[in-house]
This record gives C-alpha cells, structure tokens and sequence, in this order.
C-alpha cells in the first residue's frame, strides 16, 4: 500500500492542477454566456442553474466528442457493421491520433530536461525528422514497400538525432545556451524545410503550394483498424512502446542515472567522473531522435505528404506535457491524451454549445499555469507545503 501511495503522490499536484483549469475555465463559461446572464436580473436562481447546466453540457459533449458514446460503441461492436463501428469509435481513435505526435515530442523534451538541458528545439527537430523521412521514401522509392518504410523512419530519427546534437554539442564544447541555439535551428529548420517543398524533387507536380508529392501513394505506416475513415495507425503503438523504454532508460540504466545526475548538479556529476559534456550531447541527440521518430510517423502514417505546417505546434506543446508530467514518461502518455482529448472534443462541444474553440487553449493555459506553481496548487487545497527542490520538474 505504501509503493502504491508512493507511486501515485507525483500525481497528486497535476491532477489537481487539472481540475482547477477546469473549474476556473466553468467560471468563465458561465460569465461569458451573455444570452444567459442578461435574465439575472429578474431570475438570478434561475440563470445559475441554466449557466451551471450549459457548463455541464459544454464538458459533457467534449467527453463525447473526444471518446465516443460508450452505448453507441457496444452497440457498434454488436452490429458487426464495419461503417456503424468506424462511426462509434472514430472520436476515440482520432484523440490516439492527436496524442501521438505529443507523446513522441513530450518523451524529447523530457530527457532533455531529465539532463538539465532546456531543449526548446523540439519543433524542429520534429520538422526535420519528417523531411528525413520524406526524401528517403522519393528516393528510395524502388525499394519494397517494409523496407522502404522502416529505412524511411530509421532516416527520419537520424535525421531529428543530428538536429538535437548540434545545440548540444555547441553547449558541450563551446558553452553556448541551449535555449538560443535551439531557437534559432527551430527557423532554420523551417527555412530548410519550406526551401526543400519548393524544389521540383519534393514539390507536388502542378501545385504551387510548398507540399511534396503523396508519399502514402509509396508507402504508408500500417493502420490499426482497417475501418472506413479510421486514422489510427501503429505510430500510436510505438510511442506507447518509447514511452516504456525511455522509462527504463532513465531510471533503471547506468546511462540514464548519469544523464539524471548531471540534469540534478552538473559540477557534482564531474566531481563523480561523469562526462558532463557527454550527457548533455547524448541527452539532446536522444531528444531529437525521438522528435524526428515521431515526425516520421506522422508524415508516413497521418499526413501522407509532407507540409510547410505539418506540425501544428507539438514542439512548443510539449513543453507543457513535460512540465504537467513532472518529466515522467506514463504522465507524458497521460497529459497527451488529455491535450489531444481537448484538440479534437473541442470541435463537437463548439457544435453543441456554441462555446468557441479559443476556451480550450485558455484550459490549456491555465492547467500549464496551474503546474508551473505548485505551491499555489498545495495553498488552494490546504495541503501540506513541500521544499522547492522536490516539486522540480528537472
């Protein structure tokens, strides 16, 4: 009982961070819900209800939106009609979707920050991974499709690897700032990558726009399910399968300790006869192998061609994930499917509500805010107050 209790006291502040998010973000439901407020006046009970009732509504249709009708599923399932199927479990699988790229992406930031490195890169590294990815499957076109597709991914994880050590080699050897250094590659490479969709090997024939020829013509990552309108491939797998590994290595290898030690006091890890400079590179070409993995499955397995905006911000995004997650790989994994959970039960809660979109990047916001103080969470809720140290996410 007390490993139990132990295990699940890291996630004691997030979760409560979450639900302030939430709450706060009712409060500002309710208040914006002018059509309803304007009958305060003359029946302020009566507005309460209705205000508390429409927030109820709004969450409960992000619930649906994002997960799918539990009836509508079992009774799917029953039919063994593969379009009522499709129909009831596309919500659920198109959350996977959208949290697989941030699990790849939250991974990277993680065990850079595990090392004490701030990689803000991710974005790019991320972009460059799928461009990687991109000119293997055009070039190696003639290859068979399975080997076409692992070559293409290793490439693509290579290439995200090369982005990541870089800036961190540029740290290790000459001291420069990560935070700068990985910025300023984040336009390069999207300077790289938009220079590269307007050549004639990448670009589409006939379209002016910076999109490359349809690689999902070529070669495709497998799907799950082989359902109608269904997205769901084994990208999604194999970030659970990271997840698992990435968890090992930083806490069950001599690697990971020392990436862990140098992450909690890089001159103390010298003292030890640790290579400083060799965690930090191995740390940030580590990052960004796993940003170019999971930009090579979403430009082979999603998307299909390759985009000037195939990242719709995962980088940046998994920043917050990391932070929410404490650094941990299974509260990565969660965190992503409460973001990708936002992303696409967003759209039926807006249909249903009429609440705009915009809400849920503003939950966003405040679950991040909540996060980064903790000590603010613990006052709110009258629990016990912990050393600074501790609540750390590095």
């Amino acid at each position: 009982m007390k490993r139990v209790r132990r295990a699940l006291r890291p996630a004691v502040v997030p979760l409560l961070a979450i639900f302030s998010a939430f709450l706060v973000g009712s409060v500002f439901m309710f208040i914006t819900d002018l059509e309803n407020l304007k009958h305060f006046p003359t029946d302020p009970v009566g507005t309460i209800i209705a205000g508390i009732v429409h927030v109820g509504d709004a969450y409960y249709a992000l619930i649906i939106g994002a997960f799918g009708d539990p009836g509508k599923i079992i009774a799917a399932i029953g039919s063994n009609d593969p379009k009522v199927i499709a129909s009831a479990i596309r919500p659920l699988t198109e959350t996977l979707v959208a949290a697989s790229p941030l699990i790849f992406t939250g991974l990277a930031v993680a065990i850079a920050f595990r090392s004490g490195v701030f990689n803000i890169g991710v974005e790019g590294q991320f972009i460059m991974g799928a461009m990687g990815a991109t000119v293997a499957v055009l070039v190696l076109r003639d290859l068979p499709p399975p080997i076409l597709l692992v070559l293409a991914i290793a490439i693509g994880t290579l290439t995200g690897a090369a982005w990541g050590f870089i800036p961190g080699f540029l740290k290790a050897r000459t001291g420069a700032h990560e935070v700068i250094t990985t910025i300023m590659l984040n336009y390069v490479a999207a300077q790289l990558v938009l220079f590269g969709l307007r050549s004639d090997f990448l670009r589409q024939p006939g379209n002016n726009a910076p999109i490359s020829k349809l690689l999902s013509t070529i070669v495709r990552v497998p799907l799950i399910f082989d359902l109608p309108a269904i997205r769901l491939h084994w990208g999604f797998v194999v970030a659970l399968l990271m997840a698992a590994i990435v968890s090992w290595f930083i806490f069950k290898t001599t690697k990971g300790y020392e990436l862990r030690a140098a992450g909690f006091n890089l001159h103390a890890a010298r003292y030890a006869g640790m290579s400083a400079g060799g965690s930090i590179m191995l740390a940030m070409t580590l990052s960004g192998g796993l940003a170019g993995l999971g930009g090579s499955f979403e430009v082979l397995g999603t998307a299909g061609q390759m985009t000037n905006d195939l990242s719709a911000g995962f980088g940046f995004n998994a920043i917050a994930l990391a932070l929410l997650a404490g650094n941990r790989p299974l509260g990565i994994v969660l965190a992503a499917l409460l973001f990708g959970a936002l992303r696409t039960g967003g759209a039926l809660m807006q249909v249903k509500t009429g609440i705009p979109l915009d809400l849920l990047v503003f939950i966003q916001a405040l679950v991040i805010m909540f996060v980064a103080a903790p000590l603010l969470v613990r006052s709110i809720f009258r629990m016990n107050p912990r050393p600074l140290d501790e609540g750390s996410p590095i």
